[in-house]
C-alpha cells in the first residue's frame, strides 16, 4: 500500500536571501584579503613607507593588534585568541541573523559585516594584527588631522551597518535580529 510520506515542518531554517548574503560575504573577504595580499607582497608597501594616493588619501602599513578605532592594543596571545573568539561568536550569530534575513538590503548589510569581520579575523591568525592601509586626513592653515588607519574589511563593515541603520530606522520594513 502506498502511504504518504511523513509531512515535515514547512519551518525553514535557512532563508532565501541566505545564499546571497553569504556570497556577499565570501566576496567581501576575498577582496579584502586580495588586496592586503597585494599591498603586502606585491606591491611592498611596507618598504615604499606612505604612499600618496589621492589628495587626502594616503596609503600606509599599520599593525594593528587592537580592535577599530586602534582599541584594546594587546602583545598577548591570550588578548589575541579572546579577539578571535569574539570575532568567530559574532559571525555565527551574524549568520543565524542572515538566515532570517527578509529583505535584500539587510543580506547585502549583513554579507558586508560577515566578509569584513572574517577577514580581520584571517589576518590576526596570520599576523597577529590587523592589516590598516588606508589613512584620510584633512589639511588646513593650522594642522594636518589624520582619520585612523583603515582597510576594505573595515569598510564593508561600517557600510554594513549603515545599511542595517537605514533599514531599521528609516525603511518600512525594519531589519529585526533574531
Amino acid at each position: 500500500m502506498n502511504e504518504p510520506p511523513l509531512a515535515l515542518p514547512s519551518r525553514r531554517l535557512v532563508g532565501p536571501l541566505t545564499g546571497f548574503g553569504l556570497g556577499v560575504a565570501a566576496v567581501t573577504c576575498v577582496l579584502d584579503q586580495a588586496l592586503k595580499l597585494w599591498l603586502l607582497h606585491g606591491f611592498d608597501l611596507e618598504a615604499k613607507g606612505v604612499v600618496a594616493l589621492a589628495p587626502m588619501v594616503d596609503l600606509v602599513l599599520t599593525r594593528n593588534p587592537g580592535i577599530s578605532l586602534g582599541l584594546f592594543q594587546h602583545d598577548s596571545l591570550a588578548a589575541r585568541l579572546l579577539l578571535i573568539g569574539v570575532a568567530v561568536l559574532a559571525v555565527v550569530l551574524l549568520c543565524l541573523w542572515l538566515a532570517r534575513a527578509q529583505t535584500r538590503l539587510t543580506a547585502l548589510a549583513l554579507g558586508l559585516i560577515i566578509g569584513g569581520a572574517v577577514g580581520n579575523g584571517i589576518d590576526r591568525l596570520l599576523y597577529g594584527w590587523v592589516v590598516d592601509f588606508l589613512l584620510l586626513y584633512l589639511t588646513t592653515a593650522h594642522g594636518r588631522w589624520n582619520w585612523y588607519v583603515f582597510n576594505l574589511a573595515d569598510s564593508a563593515i561600517v557600510a554594513g551597518v549603515i545599511g542595517l541603520l537605514y533599514e531599521s530606522l528609516i525603511r518600512d520594513h525594519a531589519a529585526k535580529a533574531p
